[in-house]
């Protein structure tokens, strides 16, 4: 590895690998920048990738028995929208179970 002989791979990363900054994001699907529900917006915000690599991720996984299909609605299901307390889920779930 360059960098001389006193240097780590640690360094070069981060003792945590990088994810230390995951801590502090919240994973919710955003109002801007969506094409359909904003899961795959969403996934790409809070992993700091390009969010046209995760509706990639989709598309080919949708090829294998529509698993990308269902990934794709469970997100919508589960993380909630931005400036939302709960997922669509959660409130589904809140609004039945408090009627008698």
């Amino acid at each position: 590895m360059r960098g001389g002989p006193g240097l780590t791979a640690w360094d070069w990363i981060g003792h945590d690998g990088g994810m230390s900054n995951l801590a502090d994001k919240k994973l919710e699907r955003p109002r801007k920048g969506r094409l359909v529900a904003g899961v795959a917006a969403g996934i790409a915000q809070y992993f700091d990738v390009d969010a046209t690599l995760v509706r990639l991720g989709f598309a080919i996984a949708a090829c294998f028995g529509g698993i990308g299909i269902l990934t794709y609605l469970a997100g919508w299901l589960l993380i909630p929208e931005e400036g939302e307390t709960g997922s669509i889920l959660e409130r589904l779930a809140s609004k039945t179970g408090s009627q008698p």
